[in-house]
């Protein structure tokens, strides 16, 4: 069996940045063990494996398949554009775990039109994930979850950029991830990094799928309903969100590394 697979750097225009998400498309489908298999042979944080039959598209992290991805449904939608199934002004819906989600295609960036969570914000951050994290109990103002995800906001962004996690020890704690976000700099309206040593990713380097809550938590602080977004880890990248009701455009350029065939 030959499959067309692609890599794709996310949230960037370089290469070398971004969020790097491989991408398999198909006509009919493959089986599930399979694209799991895949996608840990690819070893980029998500593979995207997209059914061109029903649009299903379904994203696996070299350990488990998530529910939602956010630059990997980019990367998809990139690679579509890019061969000539998605056109400028053009918007493809994904049948997905976590329902339609669509994305429309301009000449230098995707839109994805994802869902808005809002956190539930509790009294004070575990003591144990502060620890993991290596952070103390006065550098937090908020903390809160979104659905099996954690969300901690800090004082500066200063401190999110110098955090060293202990990934053993998060690891061991009940969860799936966690952003950890500060007030922006320059043009930024806000910063984060994303840890999810859970699902065998120690640190994300964007993450589509946590802007659906920092939009909303932001959005609400900031009173604005436009974000521009840095998530600054080692690759960095930027990201402009638009909320509209309970939905929020995430918007990002992608390029494209590598093209190939997968011989199985």
């Amino acid at each position: 069996m030959k499959l067309d697979i692609y890599q794709v750097d996310a949230f960037s225009a370089r290469p070398f940045s971004g969020n790097p998400a491989a991408v398999c498309i198909t006509q009919q489908g493959l089986d599930t063990a399979l694209m799991q298999r895949i996608a840990d042979e690819m070893a980029v944080s998500e593979t995207a494996f997209l059914r061109l039959s029903d649009n299903n598209l379904r994203w696996f992290t070299p350990k488990v398949e998530v529910d939602l991805c956010g630059h990997g449904t980019l990367a998809t939608a990139h690679i579509l554009h890019q061969t000539g199934r998605l056109h400028d002004g053009e918007t493809v819906t994904f049948r997905t775990l976590s329902g339609p989600l669509s994305a429309t295609a301009s000449p230098d960036s995707v839109a994805l039109d994802f869902p808005l969570l809002t956190p539930q914000m509790q009294a004070a951050a575990p003591l144990a994930l502060l620890t993991a994290l290596g952070l103390a109990p006065d550098q937090v103002s908020d903390y809160g979850t979104f659905g099996e995800k954690q969300l901690v906001v800090v004082n500066d962004a200063q401190t999110v950029r110098a955090l060293q996690p202990d990934f053993q020890a998060l690891a061991a704690l009940p969860g799936r991830g966690v952003a950890v976000t500060a007030p922006g700099e320059a043009e930024y309206d806000m910063v984060s990094r994303y840890f999810a040593p859970w699902v065998g990713v120690n640190e994300d380097p964007v993450t589509g799928s946590a802007h659906c809550a920092l939009a909303s938590w932001w959005s609400a602080r900031l009173g604005k309903h436009t974000l521009t977004a840095w998530q600054a880890s080692a690759r960095g990248g930027r990201l402009t969100l638009t909320l509209d009701n309970q939905r929020v455009l995430i918007s990002g350029a992608s390029h494209t590394v590598l093209a190939g065939t997968l011989h199985l």
